[in-house]
């Protein structure tokens, strides 16, 4: 594998999933009409139109590691970004983060209301396991079954949902917080979801659990590099380039590395993450090249 990858086979990798998982999203979120119009507008302003979508990206190409089906991965990829649109919805609200912008638009409680923000992210939320329960997404019941399982686990108490208690908890902490535990309050609220959206390909493929266990290994540790990157940009990026407010988690007193360590220091230690989130690819060869180029660019993205 070369030093240095290049960027544009990359750019133009993600520009073609983002447009496709854009698709999938619009055709597999209700359209806006009925009684219930209100709530699935509110739906389709939190999970589309914005955002990397990486974790989709992930999806797609561990998926490719494998000859999955494009359509197959695309409903899993879609069902991900779900679970993940819900989580934003709910972590914006006034109750939690209190934002009021999130991927360039007003937050959805800011578009509608809290009610109807809730609402919406809890249907994103069964959404995303329906589709993932249904026989499009797989022909066979087990497979449909396990990534019911994993991604339940990722998202729930003892993941993204406990993650995010860990997250609130630390603000009112009586000191801070050690390395640590915030490397597991992050590993917990993003890196899971991270994981298994990498690990997901493989289960759509039946890959041998070697294989399966390196792409989930490899989530794990992109997942760390990605959280203080984002980190990092809450530092330093204006509100314009991150599409969200930044410099709130100091002044929220919210636990980071980058406020455990320092800009250098965490900087330095998501690089380590990131050569070991490419070690764990050995085994996948020029194939996985798309992944080892995913993994740099988490490093020097500005939004």
């Amino acid at each position: 594998m070369p030093d240095t990858l290049d960027d544009t086979a990359l750019n133009a990798a993600l520009t073609l999933a983002r447009a496709e998982i854009e698709g999938a999203l619009d055709a597999l979120l209700p359209i806006e009409e009925g009684d219930e119009a209100r709530l699935y507008a509110a739906m389709r302003h939190a999970a589309m139109g914005g955002g990397k979508r990486m974790r989709g990206f992930l999806v797609l190409e561990g998926a490719e590691q494998f000859g999955v089906a494009r359509e197959s991965a695309l409903r899993v990829a879609a069902a991900i970004e779900m679970l993940h649109a819900y989580s934003l919805v709910h972590d914006d609200l006034p109750a939690m983060d209190d934002d009021d912008l999130r991927r360039g638009k007003p937050t959805c409680h800011v578009a509608f209301d809290e009610a109807t923000a809730i609402l919406a992210g809890d249907a994103l939320q069964a959404l995303a396991f329906q589709i993932l329960a249904e026989e499009d997404t797989h022909s066979d019941p087990s497979v449909r079954a396990e990534l019911v399982r994993c991604l339940a686990r990722s998202a729930g108490a003892r993941g993204m949902c406990g993650g995010q208690m860990l997250d609130i908890l630390s603000e009112t902490a009586g000191g801070p917080l050690t390395e640590a535990q915030v490397g597991r309050l992050q590993m917990m609220k993003t890196g899971r979801l991270i994981e298994f959206s990498a690990e997901a390909g493989a289960l759509l493929g039946k890959a041998p659990s070697a294989q399966r266990h390196a792409l989930a290994l490899f989530g794990r540790d992109v997942g760390a590099a990605f959280q203080i990157a984002d980190d990092l940009l809450d530092l330093t990026a204006t509100p314009e380039e991150a599409g969200k407010r930044t410099s709130k988690d100091a002044a929220q007193g919210k636990a980071t590395l980058v406020g455990l360590l320092g800009p250098d220091r965490a900087r330095a230690q998501a690089e380590r993450l990131v050569d070991q989130a490419i070690r764990h690819l050995d085994s996948f060869g020029e194939r996985g090249d798309n992944l080892r180029m995913l993994a740099q660019y988490v490093l020097g993205r500005r939004s």
